[in-house]
């Protein structure tokens, strides 16, 4: 094809050579790279695996989706799930606020329900109870709940429990004047139950500077008492105090359930009653992180007199009278300490013989028709 065609005299006088050579090798290629060829022997080959894989829905790595499609649908396919799951925990979720709103945190429903019916904490007691506390569950408490399976639980921390009535005016005695009455017998109740040298059974000085030193024979009788307790001077009768080498609180909180009522006293002042509940949580001072309960109750009357009338030191209370009850203690120990008993062993002094009696239950006045001896306790 590299000849000129003759009988054109056109062509042959009108194209140089050159031209015309260039013309026939690019034809030429044409020619030969559309041309048909035969497959080579591994082209057959890989074709018919090909062919093969994909007549049983096969796919190689790189054939139509790569390794990377492969990873991003991986990763989309989890994504997907997680979401799912979700999604059905929220559902989940959202029935059971439905069924009990107070789950959410807060109770912003105002449901008043917390979640933790027993652990919600219980209102001021503004007048007495009509029964004992209902029974709570029979847990056993430890360094981290020493609370657990008792109705203290829900019962207001220390101080926080002794919550004073609206000071109103009695008679002449006006309504500062009551208040102040409330509040040094709130300082009193303090002093000789929860402050942590009293309990630790170091002096209750704070209880002493409440009290009217004007009445020297009740200082004389508290002084003797801590200073050489018996039977006939037992400075528990007045205050919570533990020996420091038997044990030790268990934690910092102890709980306080009560109510205070106020009249006209009898000395030209204000008379207030104040009737409280205490629950110490203790563990031995060397032993076993075991913890016991001792659960005191108190019934204090005291008033603030008349400085203008009587012989009395101004703010200053006296001690009208005082009673006690207290649920597991050592019976018959009058060293001046109160001594829990442990579940894992026995307590000192004698066997109960009395009556059993609910520490918890506020609803009935202190009894000691017992004849003096001791009683056992229902719970702790």
């Amino acid at each position: 094809m590299s000849e000129k065609p003759s009988g054109d005299p056109s062509s042959a006088s009108g194209l140089p050579d050159d031209v015309w050579e260039q013309f026939i090798r690019d034809t030429e290629r044409d020619i030969r790279s559309s041309a048909p060829k035969e497959p080579s022997a591994r082209a057959r080959m890989v074709t018919e695996r090909l062919r093969e894989q994909d007549a049983r829905g096969e796919q190689p790595p790189g054939w139509r989706t790569g390794p990377a499609w492969q990873e991003m649908n991986g990763r989309a396919t989890r994504r997907r799930k997680l979401w799912a799951v979700l999604g059905v925990t929220v559902a989940a979720g959202l029935v059971m606020v439905a069924l009990k709103p107070s789950l959410l945190p807060g109770d912003p429903f105002g449901t008043g329900d917390s979640g933790t019916g027993e652990a919600a904490p219980l209102p001021a007691e503004t007048a007495a109870p009509t029964a004992a506390p209902g029974a709570s569950d029979p847990e056993t408490p430890t360094l981290d709940r020493p609370f657990a399976g008792s109705p203290a639980l829900r019962w207001a921390d220390g101080e926080a429990g002794i919550v004073l009535p609206e000071a109103k005016s009695v008679g002449a005695v006006s309504a500062d004047r009551v208040e102040e009455a409330l509040k040094l017998t709130k300082k009193l109740l303090v002093g000789t139950n929860l402050d942590p040298k009293t309990v630790r059974g170091a002096r209750p000085a704070a209880a002493f500077s409440v009290l009217d030193p004007k009445q020297p024979e009740l200082f004389d009788e508290l002084d003797t008492g801590l200073r050489s307790p018996s039977r006939e001077h037992d400075p528990v009768t007045l205050f919570s105090r533990f020996d420091p080498d038997e044990v030790r609180p268990a934690g910092d909180v102890i709980k306080t359930r009560g109510r205070m009522t106020f009249k006209k006293g009898s000395q030209g002042g204000v008379a207030v009653r104040a009737d409280y509940t205490f629950v110490y949580p203790v563990v031995r001072a060397d032993g076993p992180p075991e913890v016991a309960r001792t659960i005191v109750r108190r019934v204090l009357d005291v008033e603030l007199a008349d400085p203008a009338r009587y012989n009395v030191t101004p703010g200053r209370l006296l001690l009208v009278k005082y009673d006690q009850e207290i649920g597991n203690s050592s019976c018959d120990v009058y060293d001046g300490y109160l001594h829990p008993g442990f579940p894992s062993s026995r307590s000192a002094g004698p066997d109960p013989s009395g009556p059993a009696t609910d520490p918890y239950d506020r609803s009935k006045d202190i009894d000691h028709g017992d004849g003096g001896h001791c009683g056992t306790v229902t719970r702790t």
